[in-house]
């Protein structure tokens, strides 16, 4: 079993994956500084827009070093509406492609500023036009925003992967599937295995017996995982070897006790499951929240 964190590092219930390359790293600086002092206006650039990477709680200005979003290298800031502060960057407005470097770009400020503060991450590839737009969306949702801010205290969210070797599950069930086994037998007895109907009924056989396979583990896995997290949220599995997809909401005080329940159940399902788990993350899972300016708010 592995599993992806930040920073990397290794405990006896669970081994992580080795760190990303230095270009997959979140750049330096990135560490929150309280701003002392404002700086001059920039002169305003034709299309000129922010990119808010996420929403925290905070009412001192804050710099969050350089992010290279679009390709070009900005500060990140906080732009307030009293206590709540979104983080930005100046942008051109455009629409931004989900490139792996855009993508990266967005996933490491909003890693570099959960470190130190709950956020509420927004969606890839929001742009506003101006500063005042972004003052103008907190404003309008600032109950709901401080809500969620509030629910989400304290917690991180960890995802895990479950898969399996499909083609020797169904070489074992072959052998260890009473009726599989037999109904298997009788076609190689009666030479029927070329048939169409033959290989219909024994395919649909096998698939019903994967399906209650994995629904088993799947089921034993969510048992021991949901009582030490806050909620948990299945997700679309990726090709026929994936049985689960699941990402978890856990206070960072049960972290170390959901880390080692995974490292259990890995070693226990060692023979027949793979498992990849990953984290911390913030809450993409769990909360979803796309900003957007009403027409007229600003000008």
């Amino acid at each position: 079993m592995s599993r992806r964190r930040k920073p990397a590092k290794k405990t006896a219930a669970a081994h992580r994956a080795a760190p990303r390359s230095s270009a997959a790293r979140p750049a330096p600086g990135l560490r929150p500084q309280p701003v002392a002092f404002k700086k001059a206006p920039r002169p305003p650039q034709p299309h000129e827009g922010r990119y808010v990477y996420c929403v925290i709680e905070s009412r001192s200005p804050l710099a969050f070093g350089k992010s290279s979003i679009g390709g070009v290298s900005e500060d990140v800031y906080t732009v307030h509406d009293g206590a709540l502060a979104a983080v930005v960057s100046r942008t051109p407005v455009f629409i931004f492609d989900p490139t792996r470097d855009n993508a990266l770009a967005h996933e490491h400020v909003i890693e570099s500023v959960m470190k130190n503060y709950t956020v509420i991450p927004m969606s890839f590839g929001t742009v506003f036009r101006s500063d005042d737009d972004v003052h103008e969306v907190l404003k309008s949702i600032h109950a709901p925003l401080k809500h969620v801010l509030g629910q989400m205290e304290g917690k991180l969210e960890f995802g895990l992967k479950v898969t399996w070797d499909r083609d020797r599950i169904i070489e074992e069930l072959k052998l260890e599937h009473d009726e599989i086994r037999r109904f298997h037998q009788e076609l190689t007895r009666k030479h029927l295995q070329s048939t169409y109907f033959a290989r219909m009924q024994l395919g649909r056989m096998v698939d019903t017996a994967l399906a209650e396979l994995a629904a088993g583990y799947v089921r034993e896995i969510h048992d021991v995982l949901r009582a030490l997290s806050v909620a948990c949220r299945d997700t679309k599995l990726i090709g026929d070897k994936m049985i689960m997809n699941a990402a978890f909401l856990v206070h960072k005080q049960r972290e170390a006790q959901f880390d080692a329940a995974v490292g259990r159940l890995a070693h226990k399902f060692r023979d027949r499951l793979n498992f990849k788990f990953t984290g911390p993350w913030p809450p993409y899972n769990f909360v979803n929240i796309r900003l957007k300016l009403e027409e007229g708010k600003a000008g």
